[in-house]
């Protein structure tokens, strides 16, 4: 397997399509800042001749499958060569993903003209992806590592439900809580080996004894718990069996979160979102479930935004940062620009979760989170952009 130096080195094209994560974090980042100012300003009167365009579907679908699905899939990129033994795909290949990410888009713009068609442009490229992972999964023979080619596929098929919620609107709204609940799962799994194993390096590297709980059966409990929980949500989303399995694994991750013991590595904002972001999920979790067992004290747009906005929407932000350093030869470091990212997307979810709970005030909150939504990702397209755009870094 070719190391990460020989890839860049053998590499000749543009340094941006060197690695799958570069331009997906890139693009992903600026089509967030847009997207949200462009659905919400209709809201308030203003380009009103677009509220055709930038609906509350066209909204969803662009923050699951076009900002989120990106995120994932720059990062599945350079992931599984860990998983496959393969090194990280570079060049043209790269470029196709980037351009058939980039029709969907547009395509999604143009929906009111192309109809089915834009749905097939934009479907294309989950499919294509799911494919070429399994491609790759079967071909190590790892059976072991299944998960991600298993949600990538899942999230493809939600994608195509999701576009034929005009001809059958309970399919597209149970493709849409599917896409929460693989995601919101990816964020528990994932994050669940990420989160501690980078908290038990910070503290290794200062020779702190107390290390995080290592995995074992409650973590595996737990996990399972939040799978049976999302499932039945999205079979049933207001069955109380529902409310009670998804508020016990709201507690059940908030307990494990615990056990990593994230407040002794809260010095560094590298490791500290990391924890942040897993919390939101914690909460989005406890705050669906209760939203099933008490409707009238617990909006369901507030749980939905705390998985959204604040597990998804931190979550992305802290890999992204995280990785786009540490795969550009870069200090992982959060320096003044970096945690000023952060405060701003953990500013932008907790006003979207509030602001159903402040009826009075709930425009100007949500006026208030897209800002800092679109600030949030802003600055990383400003302040990241060109790591990523750029040539390997070699630190002095």
């Amino acid at each position: 397997m070719k190391t990460t130096f020989q890839i860049i080195r053998d590499y000749r094209g543009p340094a941006l399509f060197s690695f799958g994560f570069r331009p997906f974090f890139l693009l992903a980042s600026v089509w967030a800042a847009l997207a949200a100012p462009f659905w919400i300003l209709p809201l308030f009167g203003v380009a009103n001749d677009m509220a055709a365009v930038f609906t509350r579907d066209w909204h969803v679908h662009e923050m699951l499958f076009g900002y989120t699905c990106a995120v994932i899939v720059g990062y599945m990129i350079i992931a599984g060569a860990n998983w496959t033994g393969n090194y990280p795909v570079a060049g043209r290949p790269v470029m196709a993903l980037v351009a058939l990410w980039i029709a969907g888009r547009a395509a999604m713009l143009a929906y009111l003209v192309l109809g089915a068609f834009a749905a097939l442009i934009d479907a294309a490229f989950l499919i294509l992806f799911a494919l070429a992972l399994w491609r790759e999964q079967l071909a190590a023979k790892n059976w072991r590592s299944l998960a991600p080619c298993v949600i990538i596929s899942l999230l493809a098929i939600a994608n195509v439900g999701f576009h034929m919620r005009t001809l059958s609107p309970d399919l597209g709204a149970a493709s849409e809580r599917t896409t929460v609940g693989l995601i919101t799962f990816l964020i528990a799994l994932m994050g669940g080996r990420l989160v501690p194993s980078f908290t038990r390096n910070w503290m290794a590297q200062r020779k702190i004894s107390t290390e995080p709980a290592s995995y074992g059966r409650f973590d595996m409990g737990v996990l399972t718990l939040t799978g049976a929980g999302l499932a039945s949500w999205v079979l049933q989303p207001a069955s109380l069996p529902s409310g009670i399995l998804l508020a016990a694994a709201g507690i059940g991750l908030l307990v494990r979160l615990l056990r990593w013991r994230g407040w002794i590595a809260a010095r560094d904002g590298m490791v500290l979102i990391l924890h942040l972001a897993y919390f939101w999920c914690a909460l989005g979790l406890a705050m669906l479930g209760a939203s099933i067992l008490s409707p009238a004290q617990v909006p369901e747009t507030a749980a939905i935004h705390a998985l959204t906005a604040g597990a998804i929407g931190v979550m992305t932000l802290a890999v992204m940062t995280r990785t786009s350093r540490s795969h550009t030869g870069r200090e992982r470091r959060a320096d003044g620009v970096t945690l000023l990212i952060y405060a701003l997307a953990n500013a932008a979810a907790l006003t979207r979760v509030i602001a159903p709970f402040v009826m009075p005030a709930y425009m100007e909150l949500l006026a208030l989170s897209a800002v800092c939504w679109s600030l949030a990702f802003g600055l990383f397209a400003v302040a990241y952009g060109p790591m990523l755009a750029r040539s390997w870094h070699r630190r002095a």
